[in-house]
């Protein structure tokens, strides 16, 4: 028989809607772990694609590098980067999403230390290799893991992970030749140039365990053994179309970056033909009867396009065209990562109710902000200081961060959750693609004109050329995401 006492002492049993709340808050709070540590990984691969920029006189002096060595310390790592990373986007498919993407993280971290004990040259671009190797592991896995963390039912969660992966992508990219500058110039320890690598040691080995812990492993249902085959003709394909339009616009176009060119395309169209028959392929080629995906990726391209078009001659035109120190210059890049902070958050809170709509308005606001500038810089000529070219910048700052991603989000939207690291892969090689062209349309559109020339004058007239080029290619942006959904919740659909 109970006790009274015992019958009026509260009864210790689970509220099932309260112990459902919590394990969806811990679920939740795992989440944003998650989204922390994919987006950190993603800061340190941007970061170090151009972090050794304002080192490069430093590093020439230290190791006696030769100009055609520090060439391949930025093309070594980007080429190697480029080659991966499709099937870098489908071993995460078959092995699991989390395992490669450690992997990846693990061989990233282990380079940067090479990198930062190197004695010589050609130990350094090795480590580089090496680096680049890891980042095309570890990159498509982040965006995959993003897709199949946040489903696009819930469009609010989803739109704001993917404007923070586009924000630390746009802003990592503008901050890493500051970055560069400052931890040279600081000599910590006596240490020189080998901070900018070091730095990831920590960082990497955090990601590292705070990723095993917190990101959800997934894998594509039906994976199968990875098409080997696909592999050899992919990396063949972009190392002869990468490679002569990163090099041979440096050599003045010589005849064999034209043959190698036209030869990866051949090999190209080898890679899809074989494809078309696999089972389980690396590239999925249904993803491009997707209407979003196909026109999101075309955008994507000419982002990466523009990218490299634009930040190259910017910087000549800042420290030849206006005199300005590499300090001052420094100065214009963070202009431009502030104007990216607040597009990020504007997209953040704007793209599950507006859709297409922000990343098509960020798209204007570049076309004014090439516009603006080019006025500028005509009347203005050499007498254009930072302050008066502050609107331009962050108005171009604003445009970035309202495009990388909501533009990565809506055309990954309806891609299947088995095809996520493929579709990832693609995505990722596009924007270095676009990165290589621009880099070798640079040739066409400033080089031709200043013909290396380190006339101010010359410099100007030809920067203000470029914004033109780069004002159309946001243009042709603007057209092609009518190709996305109009509203982020009828991703879903």
């Amino acid at each position: 028989m109970a006790s009274p006492a015992l019958d009026n002492e509260p009864q210790h049993t689970t509220d099932p809607s309260s112990a459902q709340a919590g394990s969806s808050s811990r679920m939740a709070l795992a989440a944003k772990i998650a989204l922390v540590v994919v987006l950190v990984a993603e800061l340190m691969d941007v970061l170090d694609q151009s972090v050794v920029l304002t080192a490069v006189p430093t590093l020439q002096q230290s190791l006696g590098a030769s100009p055609a060595a520090v060439q391949w310390l930025t093309a070594g790592y980007a080429l190697t980067l480029a080659v991966g990373l499709i099937t870098g986007g489908r071993l995460g498919d078959t092995y699991g999403r989390r395992k490669i993407f450690l992997i990846g993280t693990a061989v990233f971290t282990l380079a940067s230390l090479l990198c930062g004990l190197a004695t010589s040259t050609g130990m350094l671009i090795a480590a580089r290799v090496l680096q680049g190797g890891g980042a095309a592991v570890m990159i498509p896995q982040i965006l995959a893991t993003l897709h199949v963390t946040f489903d696009a039912a819930d469009a609010k969660h989803r739109s704001r992970a993917f404007t923070l992966y586009g924000a630390v992508l746009s802003v990592g990219a503008v901050l890493g030749p500051v970055l560069g500058g400052v931890l040279t110039e600081a000599d910590l320890l006596g240490l020189g140039w080998r901070p900018i690598f070091l730095i990831n040691l920590p960082i990497g080995l955090a990601v590292v365990i705070l990723g095993r812990h917190f990101i959800t492993e997934s894998t594509a249902p039906k994976a199968e053994r990875l098409d080997l085959t696909g592999m050899l003709l992919s990396a063949l394909a972009v190392v002869l179309i990468v490679f002569p339009l990163t090099e041979g616009h440096t050599q003045h176009r010589p005849l064999w970056s034209i043959a190698m060119l036209a030869g990866g395309l051949l090999v190209l169209g080898i890679f899809l033909r074989h494809q078309r028959g696999k089972d389980t392929p690396l590239v999925v080629l249904s993803l491009f009867q997707n209407k979003a995906f196909s026109g999101g990726l075309s955008a994507q391209l000419l982002m990466g396009l523009l990218s490299g078009m634009f930040f190259m001659t910017w910087t000549l035109y800042l420290q030849r065209g206006l005199g300005m120190s590499p300090l001052q210059a420094a100065v214009a890049f963070v202009l431009i990562a502030c104007g990216e902070v607040a597009g990020a958050v504007i997209a953040m809170k704007t793209t599950g109710r507006y859709g297409r709509r922000v990343p098509q308005t960020g798209a204007l606001f570049a076309v004014a902000s090439m516009t603006l500038y080019g006025i500028q810089i005509s009347s203005r000529q050499a007498g254009l200081t930072l302050l008066a070219m502050t609107a331009p910048l962050l108005l171009l700052g604003l445009a970035f961060g309202t495009l990388g991603g909501p533009l990565a989000d809506m055309s990954l939207a309806k891609v299947p959750h088995e095809n996520a690291g493929s579709a990832s892969g693609l995505f990722n090689t596009a924007v270095n693609f676009g990165i290589a062209l621009g880099t070798a349309l640079t040739a066409l559109v400033f080089f031709s004109t200043t013909g290396g020339s380190p006339d101010a004058a010359v410099n100007r007239d030809a920067f203000t050329g470029v914004l033109w080029w780069v004002g159309s290619a946001f243009a042709l942006m603007w057209a092609l995401m009518f190709s996305l959904p109009k509203r982020a919740d009828s991703q879903a659909d």
